[in-house]
């Protein structure tokens, strides 16, 4: 599985290790606390799967690379596992948890959230990184003084985009609305009564009769945050409503006619990351993706963009991912 794999050089991993003074065993100790810290998927991380890994003989798994950045404070072509993409930091240094001033705490949300790149010429992606970095500053005085936010993060079954939002929630402060948490009991539950399977995600019952009430569940949720003057951080796959510009225009005029801005983002991803997401992730309504993942790919355009004003964030082979890993493990006490 291991040693054809582009890009990768399993003998960084060691030499990272080594340098840390560490043997596999202890190598593997830390692994999983940090893990287990962080609220991952916590690995078995036994010596001989290490070795393993150090050898090129089995490459990590994404549960296994996360929580390697988040013990070596290293990206992952810093560790050897892939290429750098184009533009992507990889000297990235952050300060130990044990230093709290708030100084380099700011300077390291702000590299984190300058992932979110502008995705044509009309967006404003310096105002949405403002509002964020804000929020987060003014969670600890007294309040925003930003317009309330609608932030709409869209992409792909297993783009990472659960993963930022659950991210940018946190460092907010805003509430997130996810949309298989909230509608997913109701899905499953009206699929079986009409007849279907409770994970079906392919059929004219559910793209016709039960998707068009799953979306609505979740925009009537949102929009009574947006009544409120609640920023909110909405995300779903939104595959079609990003690419129909009325659909948009229905959604942005609603929210400002209640003085809520609504920036959206889309989390840009490339099949070979949403195939290991996916899998990883052992979600039965899953199944038929995975089973059928050529089928499936096909259907997938990587370059597919929102219509309206949009920003980008890019998490080909994991990259903004890890690096927010690593922001909520060092900054932990901030989020709280």
């Amino acid at each position: 599985m291991g040693k054809g794999r582009a890009g990768w050089r399993p003998e960084q991993l060691r030499a990272m290790r080594e340098a840390h003074g560490l043997t596999l065993e202890g190598a593997g100790e830390q692994l999983r606390e940090v893990a287990r810290a962080a609220g991952l998927t916590v690995p078995a991380a036994n010596f001989q799967t290490l070795w393993q890994h150090e050898q090129g003989e089995v490459y990590p798994g994404p549960h296994y690379r996360r929580a390697y950045c988040l013990l070596y404070r290293a990206t992952e072509p810093e560790l050897g596992f892939r290429k750098a993409l184009p533009g992507e930091q990889t000297q990235l240094r952050l300060t130990p948890s044990k230093v709290e001033p708030i100084g380099d705490h700011v300077l390291a949300v702000e590299r984190a959230v300058l992932q979110i790149a502008p995705g044509d010429a009309n967006s404003n992606g310096q105002e949405v990184q403002q509002r964020i970095i804000d929020a987060w500053k003014r969670r600890h005085t007294g309040g925003d003084p930003n317009q309330p936010t609608l932030l709409v993060v869209a992409g792909f079954a297993g783009s990472g985009k659960s993963e930022f939002s659950r991210f940018l929630s946190r460092l907010t402060g805003w509430p997130l609305l996810d949309k298989d948490p909230i509608t997913r009991p109701l899905v499953e539950r009206l699929l079986i009564e009409m007849g279907s399977d409770p994970n079906d995600r392919r059929s004219p019952i559910y793209r016709e009769k039960v998707r068009p009430l799953e979306y609505q569940c979740l925009l009537e949720t949102a929009y009574a945050n947006v009544d409120c003057a609640i920023s909110t951080v909405l995300t779903a796959p939104f595959v079609a409503e990003v690419t129909d510009e009325r659909w948009m225009r229905r959604l942005i005029n609603r929210c400002q006619a209640r003085g809520v801005i609504v920036p959206v983002i889309w989390i840009h991803s490339d099949l070979e990351t949403m195939h290991e997401n996916i899998s990883f992730r052992s979600a039965a309504r899953d199944s038929w993706k995975l089973q059928n993942w050529d089928e499936y790919a096909s259907t997938i355009d990587t370059e597919l963009r929102p219509v309206v004003p949009h920003l980008v964030v890019d998490n080909r082979l994991g990259a903004a991912i890890s690096l927010t890993d690593q922001v909520r493990q060092i900054f932990g006490t901030v989020f709280a």
